[in-house]
């Protein structure tokens, strides 16, 4: 519904141009914020991860100690093959504060930042061992993507709307990681 609004220019657009002219405010700590949805930031925390939850897996005897470091890096990977050709799609504009061109819907950034360190979160869950690590990872993975979106409609990079977009793909893409390595998920025990 989103992608429709934005492609006919519906009547989300005005309350989203409304929203941006009063979220935007072009600042260092903004900037600082959406940078950790750069590519070099958050699929680096995401590689680490999977060469731990890889290693850990493997030292331990693990069955199928690969898949759920494979499946996260697929799904990693997806991003852009999905991301790009709908920002040539759409082609919409950005917002006054960035330079005129096209390509801003949907957030690459905000996608990139939900898939890094969402997979990693999923992949690392299993791995720790009381409840409180458990939530207490969830609660740091929901706080990056939170800040990263705020980082990029603050800054002006994004229209909240690219930002929202976003979000409904990557829970799309999460949840299907999900689904797929809970089929293969028992807790992490040697052979």
């Amino acid at each position: 519904m989103i992608t429709w609004q934005v492609a006919a220019d519906g009547p989300l657009l005005r309350p989203d141009e409304r929203a941006s002219r009063a979220l935007v405010h072009p600042d260092r700590f903004s900037e600082l914020l959406a940078d950790l949805g750069n590519v070099q930031v958050a699929v680096s925390v995401l590689v680490a991860v999977l060469l731990y939850v890889a290693w850990r897996g493997r030292v331990t005897g693990t069955d199928h100690w690969w898949l759920p470091p494979l499946a996260a890096a697929v799904l990693m990977a997806l991003v852009p093959a999905l991301v790009v050709p709908l920002k040539e799609l759409i082609a919409r504009g950005g917002t006054p504060a960035v330079p005129p061109g096209t390509g801003y819907y949907p957030s690459g950034h905000t996608a990139t930042a939900m898939i890094a360190y969402g997979a990693s979160t999923l992949v690392l869950l299993p791995w720790l061992r009381t409840s409180y690590a458990r939530r207490g990872a969830v609660a740091i993975c929901a706080l990056l993507v939170a800040c990263v979106s705020f980082g990029l409609v603050r800054r002006g990079y994004h229209w909240p709307l690219d930002v929202v977009a976003s979000w409904c793909l990557g829970a799309v893409l999460l949840a299907s990681l999900w689904l797929f390595l809970s089929r293969f998920r028992n807790d992490p025990q040697p052979k």
